[in-house]
């Protein structure tokens, strides 16, 4: 990996929808956001490990804990875009777009990523998926699906249920990693992120508001990388409840 330079960056905002200041929510006595950091910097492949926000609270609980933050424009329609801002001028080869709402994300995951990237010189993106073992993940529209050719390379991701059973009930299947869970991390090119930013989102992409459309309708090669199902990531005040008792259970921290 000497040749090669990879940089993570975690795009944090502080509005949502389903958890407004989620990014500054208390895992076990530091901000969510903060934790998920702690667990990227133990991914080996990574020169650096960047913060871009476009929040000042966000930035202010970054610094406190000697994190680097690159404060971004607040009207990006997309992670991708907001990361892209943030390593416009940074000298890097690969860039890794890790969501700042997980916390126990894998880091050798993360390294699988960048090695996939330095062994196919052709590839524009990665990202990882985990098969669909539960009914209502298989049917509920928050849980993105990947469709892969016998490369590992991404068809599609949808919403929907892909690939459709004409004939069998779906549930059938699922012994089969037929159906897949597409997981929300992705490394690229730095080159081809630049690029993939100058164009407007696609109408599949603003139709099923899904980043990653945009890139396949450029034409990009994007490798899945096939993985375990992985600790869950924090998207309400429920998962956050949740995660503060797994931390608790790894770590022994009783702070709840």
């Amino acid at each position: 990996m000497t040749d090669f330079k990879a940089v993570g960056v975690i795009p944090a905002r502080y509005g949502s929808t389903r958890f407004p200041a989620k990014m500054l929510a208390d895992l076990c006595g530091k901000p969510l956001v903060v934790r998920t950091v702690e667990r990227v910097r133990q991914a080996r492949s990574l020169s650096d490990v960047l913060l871009a926000t476009d929040d000042e609270r966000i930035a202010e609980a970054a610094r406190a804990e000697n994190i680097s933050v690159v404060l971004t424009r607040a009207d990006h329609p997309s992670g991708t875009d907001r990361i892209a801002e943030a390593v416009s001028g940074i000298d890097a080869d690969i860039v890794v777009n890790i969501q700042g709402d997980e916390p126990f994300m894998d880091a050798a995951l993360i390294d699988a990523l960048v090695e996939r990237m330095i062994a196919e010189p052709g590839l524009e993106m990665a990202t990882a998926a985990t098969p669909i073992r539960d009914i209502t993940e298989l049917h509920a529209a928050s849980v993105v699906k990947v469709v892969c050719s016998n490369s590992g390379h991404a068809l599609y991701f949808s919403r929907s249920l892909i690939p459709f059973a004409r004939d069998v009930s779906p549930e059938t299947l699922l012994d089969q990693n037929l159906y897949l869970r597409h997981l929300g991390i992705y490394s690229y090119r730095r080159d081809f992120l630049l690029k993939l930013v100058s164009h407007p989102p696609h109408p599949l992409e603003e139709t099923e508001k899904l980043e990653q459309l945009r890139a396949l309708a450029l034409g990009a090669k994007i490798a899945v990388l096939i993985t375990d199902q992985p600790a869950p990531g924090v998207d309400t005040p429920e998962d956050l409840t949740a995660a503060r008792k797994f931390y608790q259970a790894r770590t022994g921290d009783n702070r709840l």
